[in-house]
């Protein structure tokens, strides 16, 4: 009797919790819910930015009387020397990795050199001398991300003195000073190191044609001044520090 009671307990149970069971069975399985995979932003170069830079420049003048004509070839300098200063400037991000930007810097420099050319009855000293180069270019640019690849052109200026020296007295002969200004075209790369500091290498042409300075005398002559044609090519490479403001995130 005992053993009957059980087994009818037992089947009631099962008979109970069956149907729950199967119920359960039944119900729908929730998807899991699908997350689409972080893309990390790209740098935008938009914003404007100061900094400083350090390089060395080389330089090539050639020298010709006009005053009295035709012509004469006094000869040439070569120069090198090295060059700092500052710069500021622009960049607009555009077409998602095309830059375009307006800059513009000044260098101090003491670039100096000379040569000796024969005159009548004794030889001079001809001397040139490089102190400041400013130039205001546009750039043209495609970013990889932090880095930029550019091009770059524009106008440039440049202080210049002169100095004939007479070898035979040793006493300065004629000297004179000008502002000239050119034209500069350049390629470079600047990559950002963190989103306010970038760093940057370029190499810049520049082409300051062939200006007619005015010579004055140092001691009275039969004219009161002389004239020399000095045509200049330059090249400079140089490497910086940017601090970038105002970026667009």
């Amino acid at each position: 009797m005992r053993g009957f009671v059980s087994r009818l307990l037992t089947g009631v149970m099962v008979s109970a919790i069956f149907p729950y069971a199967c119920s359960a069975a039944d119900l729908p399985v929730k998807a899991p819910v699908y997350k689409a995979p972080s893309i990390a932003a790209t740098y935008n170069w938009t914003g404007c930015y100061i900094g400083g830079h350090v390089g060395g420049l080389w330089a090539h003048k050639d020298w010709t009387d006009v005053t009295n004509p035709p012509p004469g070839p006094l000869g040439s300098d070569d120069m090198n020397s090295w060059l700092a200063g500052a710069q500021s400037g622009c960049d607009y991000q555009f077409a998602s990795r095309f830059v375009i930007g307006i800059q513009g810097d000044y260098a101090w420099t003491d670039a100096k050199s000379s040569h000796i050319t024969q005159a009548i009855g004794t030889t001079r000293t001809n001397s040139s001398r490089i102190k400041s180069l400013t130039t205001v270019t546009g750039r043209l640019g495609y970013a990889w991300d932090r880095f930029l690849g550019y091009v770059k052109g524009g106008f440039a200026w440049e202080n210049d003195n002169y100095d004939r020296v007479n070898d035979n007295t040793g006493q300065l002969f004629s000297f004179a000073s000008e502002t000239r200004g050119g034209w500069t075209g350049g390629v470079g790369g600047e990559y950002a190191f963190t989103d306010y500091i970038s760093g940057f290498v370029e190499y810049n042409y520049y082409d300051f044609g062939t200006r007619t300075v005015t010579f004055t005398f140092a001691q009275p002559q039969a004219i009161p001044l002389e004239f020399i044609d000095i045509s200049e090519r330059k090249s400079v490479v140089r490497a910086g520090i940017n601090i970038r403001l105002g970026l667009i995130k």
